[in-house]
């Protein structure tokens, strides 16, 4: 398997300066009770551009959600990268963005009898089996599903911070519960990561609320776009609301701010999948915090940011 690694040194120098520029991942505002609102001059400002995190890795140049995309992540100099995390049959956390293996292995030929090939319905040993890199191309071939502790150890390694999203919770009941309980066996639930190197995001609000009741430190997104009138609610357990770029303006994103999250602080916007230049410098004008992207070095070159 053709794996990108940056030179350990020249990476970690990197990512340390931009983790040193960007400094924590909530917002600077005075603390305050959750869903009151933050006072103008107070308001968060961002000087060097929207915060990039690298969607399932680099995406758009290795096979999503492998060692290898979050490797090409930190060889392009990203210190964010974003995951999705499900669970096997024999309760094992691996990181695959769909609920089926189909899309990104080879599933269908090693196992062509188990349609529809879910997630689920699969142990760890047998997806261990499955090529995730030759559908992204040939110099990938070999690439795995990792664990979620395989995933980790290298973004520890790389020196990289994660935007974890737990993904179709309905079908894995206590899946918080675990994920929150192997990340802090790896120690990513100690003070210094709490602060500043993870955000555990869902598009279940259910869960959300889960991850915020379990570990009331973690920084939490709940990805979607609620209505303003709905914000003050969301307030009480997330930090972020994470939408897609093209539901929203630059008013919505204002209300997002004018209002303080679970963590007493004004809330933040991360929108996605933003992959041009020209969505970036749009969503950019409409003052989102990050933009999550599967070609992160468009966004940055476009707006800057790290």
């Amino acid at each position: 398997m053709h794996v990108v690694r940056p030179a350990a040194a020249a990476a970690a120098a990197f990512l340390g300066l931009a983790l040193g520029l960007l400094g924590g991942t909530a917002s600077s505002a005075a603390s305050g009770a959750p869903g009151t609102p933050v006072a103008p001059a107070t308001a968060q400002k961002r000087f060097l551009g929207p915060v990039v995190y690298a969607h399932r890795g680099a995406s758009a140049y290795a096979p999503e959600n492998t060692v290898a995309s979050i490797d090409r992540a930190a060889w392009m100099g990203f210190a964010w990268v974003e995951n999705d995390v499900q669970r096997t049959r024999d309760g094992e956390l691996v990181v695959i963005h769909d609920d089926t293996l189909a899309r990104t292995t080879d599933v269908e030929q090693v196992f062509p009898d188990r349609k529809p090939w879910a997630v689920k319905d699969f142990t760890a040993a047998e997806i261990a089996r499955l090529d995730a890199g030759s559908w992204f191309g040939p110099q990938f071939a070999g690439a795995r599903v990792p664990t979620l502790r395989e995933y980790m150890d290298r973004v520890q390694d790389n020196g990289q911070r994660l935007l974890l999203e737990i993904k179709k919770p309905e079908l894995y009941p206590g899946i918080e519960e675990q994920t929150l309980e192997l990340l802090d066996g790896l120690g990513w639930l100690d003070a210094q990561h709490v602060a500043d190197r993870l955000v555990v995001q869902s598009f279940s609000a259910d869960s959300v609320r889960t991850v915020h009741r379990l570990r009331p430190d973690l920084i939490t997104a709940f990805l979607g776009t609620p209505s303003v009138a709905d914000l003050p609610e969301y307030a009480r357990f997330t930090d972020r609301i994470n939408p897609l770029h093209t539901t929203i303006s630059a008013d919505w994103v204002k209300a997002v701010h004018g209002l303080r999250g679970a963590h007493g602080k004004a809330m933040e916007v991360d929108t996605w999948i933003v992959n041009d230049a020209a969505t970036a410098r749009k969503v950019r004008e409409m003052g989102v915090d990050g933009v999550i992207s599967n070609a992160p070095d468009v966004v940055r070159e476009a707006v800057g940011g790290f």
